[in-house]
C-alpha cells in the first residue's frame, strides 16, 4: 500500500505554504501527494437549510480550479511528483482526520480561511493534530518557507510516545542530512544522572536506526518543559513531539507539551501519531 502524503488545501496562504511543505515531504519519501479540500463549513454552513432539500451540495468549480492550480505549481517546482486533487463533502477537520487513516503523513497549515488573528492555531489544525491516525505535520509559522537548515529537535521524557518521536526524528534528520538534537527538560534538583541515562538510551536508538546520523544530547534545566522546548525551537528546522508524554491521561489525545508546541513553536511541528494499521 503506497500511502500518500495528504495536505488540506482551502486556498488560504497558510494552506498553500503547507502544500509546499507537503510536496517536499512527498519527494523525500517517494510518495504521491494528495491535495484535499473539505468544502463544507465546519459548523455546517453550506448544508441545505430547507429539510426538504435532501442531499449535500456539489463540489464547486472554484474549489476544483484552486486545487488544480496548486497542483500545477507544485509539479512545476518538483518535477516527477505525482499529485492528485480531490474535493470532499465534509468539514475540513473531519475530512482530514478520515484521510489520515490511509496516509503516510498528514500536513496542515496553522491557520486557514476565516482564522482569527488571536487564534494561534485554527480549529482545523487543532482537531487534526489531536485526532490524526498517522503522523501529523503542523506548519508553523504559517508564512515560513521550507527551512533549508537547522537541526531536528525531539523532546525526550522516557515515555513510549517519546520513543516513537525519537524514531521519527531520526528519520527526518536523515532525510534532511541534518543533526538530530535530543532534549530532556529537567527541574531544579532533579537527578542529572537519570536525565543523562534517558538521553543516552534515546541517542543509542536513534544512531542504531540511522548509522552515521549526528546526534546531540542536551539536558535543559527549567521549571516548565513546554516553555523550554518552545524556546529551543528558535533555530530548529523541525520539532518532533509524541502525542502524549509521561503521566498523560488515556483520554487526552495530545499531552500538554505537544499542545503548547503546536500552538507556539517557532518551526514546523511533527506530532508522532502511530500509523493506522493497513486495511
Amino acid at each position: 500500500m503506497n500511502r500518500p502524503v495528504v495536505v488540506g488545501v482551502d486556498g488560504s496562504p497558510p494552506s498553500l505554504v503547507a502544500a509546499e511543505h507537503a510536496a517536499q515531504a512527498a519527494v523525500w519519501r517517494s510518495r504521491p501527494l494528495h491535495l484535499v479540500h473539505g468544502y463544507l463549513h465546519p459548523l455546517g454552513y453550506g448544508v441545505p437549510i430547507n429539510p426538504y432539500e435532501v442531499g449535500v451540495p456539489a463540489a464547486s468549480e472554484d474549489g476544483r480550479a484552486m486545487l488544480e492550480q496548486a497542483a500545477t505549481e507544485l509539479v512545476d517546482r518538483w518535477p516527477g511528483l505525482t499529485v492528485e486533487v480531490r474535493q470532499v463533502a465534509g468539514g475540513p477537520g473531519a475530512t482530514l482526520v478520515e484521510e489520515s487513516r490511509r496516509a503516510e503523513l498528514l500536513v496542515v497549515g496553522s491557520r486557514g480561511l476565516g482564522g482569527f488573528a488571536g487564534l494561534l492555531l485554527g480549529s482545523v489544525g487543532t482537531q487534526v493534530a489531536a485526532h490524526g491516525h498517522c503522523p501529523v505535520l503542523v506548519i508553523r509559522p504559517p508564512d515560513r518557507p521550507i527551512p533549508s537548515e537547522g537541526p531536528v529537535l525531539v523532546g525526550v521524557d522516557g515515555s513510549e510516545s517519546a520513543e516513537l518521536a525519537v524514531g521519527h526524528g531520526a528519520e527526518e534528520a536523515g532525510r534532511r542530512g541534518g543533526t538530530l538534537v535530543l532534549v530532556h527538560v529537567a527541574g531544579e534538583g532533579d537527578d542529572d544522572g537519570e536525565a543523562r541515562a534517558l538521553l543516552a538510551t534515546a541517542g543509542a536508538a536513534a544512531r542504531g536506526s540511522r548509522p552515521g546520523l549526528v546526534v546531540e544530547e542536551r539536558v535543559v534545566v527549567a521549571p516548565k518543559p513546554d516553555q523550554a522546548l518552545v524556546e529551543a525551537t528558535g533555530d530548529a528546522a523541525l520539532v518532533v513531539a509524541g502525542s502524549r508524554g509521561r503521566g498523560g491521561f488515556a483520554g487526552l489525545l495530545l499531552g500538554s507539551v505537544s499542545q503548547t508546541l503546536v500552538q507556539h513553536a517557532r518551526c514546523p511541528v511533527l506530532i508522532a501519531h502511530p500509523h493506522q494499521p493497513e486495511q
